[in-house]
């Protein structure tokens, strides 16, 4: 059996696909939600969830929260004596979601499906699947959380054809995902997302305010159990707001009462940044998906910060509609995991679904370029794969060396979106050797293949004497055995075939020509545009392109044959 896991900043909730159906599983205290705190009680025992989140206020050295913002980094969080990575400490929350399920289902369970933001970076996924290994789980998939959404919600949709856009905006991250369902399968377009942004930023943003007018003494802020007791406040009081249109915030500190007066055009001023911070990925998202917003059927709410009714009065005024929230949005991460632990399990409700996913940032290595004036620009990057292309994914590009014998060039991997590769994460590099030749003659394809679990292969190519290197960075496929890389690169070597190479694109180009070398005048020329437009498509190679580019140029042949050719039917 394999688990359906979200791993949240402020809470966390497991889940199980059993009867055909997405299982929540309580926890000890019969509770969905397991706060994601970690603590250490007077005998040193650790302390998970709700037990760890009630001492933040009354034993804050000895508890730690939101350490799921500093995952991939080596920040330490101190727990008493101890320091403990960000993965370390998430290990216990999902060692703790273990145990949980298995007293609930009576079984030992090694294998779970984790969610993270479809933002996270290369480092990031690799520290949160270091942290179920810590945790005794085999990590068969790390899947985004606005597409596990969709999968929760793409069950209850009705429709078998709809356009709809995730917005999942948890403790302290956020995450836009635009889907399109569609025969059974649910593509996911586009996402975008701000990994330091969440509900949490949003309370902050009151206590601030609250020790800036609330008159409360400076040493207060010191105080680590007067800001726990403050940011409990905090919480509760932009959940309610603005259900009233005036409210005063109030904390004690040494028997004293300090209060602040908050009405609905300060909270407004207050949060206006937040706001903005939260429209710009989800107007990158449609941009790179080319959907507009009114053509989007559903906006589907994800994340326990969704509650707040500020967002989900921006979210209104965006789209000019009520956003859906059928699926609770505290649970619907967790239940979409399941689905997907029981995709992985072959599990026979399931069939006819197919998800796809998207690469979320771009793949690039660094270029030198020479200026009109002789300037030469260096660490340019070069995207090879861009962002938001459908994985599994193969991609090639040509390049040559920037002089004569030179005696070999490196190809470094990046991913961001950055136009100079310092500026982006650098995942590994390739030094390919190059025989003595004139600069014309040294050119090199090299080929990115990604796939849905972010195992990147890099193969480089000197076309003049077809000498081939490879780079298999694994970087979010921590703990495959070589025999088991080798059998995902094997699914993903039939990409590699360039989609102008493919044996339907080259007959259906030949016949073209074949047409266009028997005709004259205006029909000759509009083929001619017709053939240069799908072999860009094919140069692009997009699949989804190359496809309607394809169908177009055959209905032009197939109209032109039947001579009921219009030119002006075409130009639509």
């Amino acid at each position: 059996m394999i688990l359906g896991i979200d791993l949240g900043t402020t809470n966390s909730l497991v889940a199980v696909w059993q009867d055909g159906q997405a299982k929540l599983i309580p926890n000890v205290l019969g509770d969905y939600l397991t706060p994601s705190c970690v603590g250490l009680d007077e005998d040193g025992t650790v302390l998970v969830g709700k037990a760890a989140r009630d001492r933040l206020q009354t034993h804050p050295e000895k508890t730690t929260s939101l350490f799921k913002r500093h995952m991939g980094t080596a920040k330490a969080h101190r727990v008493g004596t101890v320091d403990y990575r960000p993965e370390e400490l998430s290990s216990f929350v999902l060692r703790s979601l273990k145990e949980d399920a298995e007293a609930f289902l009576g079984c030992t369970i090694d294998a779970a499906v984790i969610t993270v933001p479809a933002y996270f970076s290369d480092s990031q996924r690799k520290a949160t699947r270091a942290a179920g290994q810590l945790a005794g789980l085999k990590v068969d998939r790390l899947l985004s959380e606005p597409t596990a959404a969709a999968l929760a919600y793409g069950l209850n949709e009705a429709r078998d054809e709809s356009k709809f856009l995730v917005f999942d905006l948890g403790g302290g991250t956020f995450d836009v995902s635009v889907i399109e369902k569609f025969e059974g399968v649910m593509e996911v377009r586009a996402t975008a997302g701000d990994n330091f942004l969440g509900g949490e930023d949003f309370t902050q943003a009151i206590t601030k305010h609250y020790f800036e007018k609330s008159g409360v003494p400076s040493e207060a802020s010191l105080d680590a159990a007067f800001q726990q007791q403050l940011v409990a406040r905090a919480e509760s009081f932009k959940l309610d707001f603005p259900s009233r249109k005036s409210d005063s915030l109030t904390a004690q500190w040494q028997e004293m009462s300090y209060s602040v007066e908050i009405d609905e055009t300060l909270f407004t001023k207050l949060t206006k940044d937040l706001l903005a911070r939260l429209r710009m990925p989800v107007e990158r998202a449609l941009r790179d998906a080319r959907i507009r917003a009114a053509d989007i059927d559903n906006v589907v709410l994800a994340g326990g910060a969704t509650r707040m009714p500020l967002v989900r009065q921006l979210v209104t005024r965006m789209f000019g509609r009520f956003p859906n929230s059928e699926v609770n949005p505290d649970e619907v991460v967790a239940a979409g995991a399941a689905v997907m632990a029981g995709l992985k399990m072959k599990d026979v409700a399931l069939n006819e679904i197919v998800m796809t996913d998207v690469c979320p940032y771009t793949l690039s290595t660094g270029i030198a370029i020479r200026l009109a004036d002789g300037t030469e620009v260096g660490g340019v990057s070069s995207p090879i794969i861009d962002r938001n292309t459908v994985v599994p994914v193969s991609r090639v590009k040509t390049y040559w060396p920037g002089r004569d014998n030179q005696p070999y060039i490196t190809v470094d991997v990046y991913q961001g979106e950055a136009r100079y590769v310092q500026d982006n994460i650098k995942l590994g590099e390739l030094q390919v050797k190059l025989p003595p030749a004139p600069r014309a003659d040294g050119a090199c394809d090299v080929r990115f293949t990604y796939d849905v679990n972010g195992l990147l292969e890099v193969e480089t190519r000197i076309k003049k004497t077809g000498e081939t290197q490879r780079l298999v960075i694994q970087s979010t496929t921590e703990g495959l055995s070589a025999a088991e890389i080798e059998e995902r690169l094997r699914a993903l070597a039939q990409l590699k075939i360039h989609p102008r190479d493919k044996l339907e694109n080259r007959t259906l180009l030949a016949q073209a020509e074949r047409r266009l070398q028997q005709m004259l005048g205006g029909m000759r020329d509009q083929l001619g545009v017709e053939m240069m437009r799908f072999e860009a498509a094919l140069m692009a190679q997009n699949e989804r392109g190359c496809q309607a580019a394809r169908t177009r140029l055959q209905r032009v042949l197939d109209a032109m044959d039947s001579d009921s050719y219009f030119a002006p039917e075409f130009d639509k």
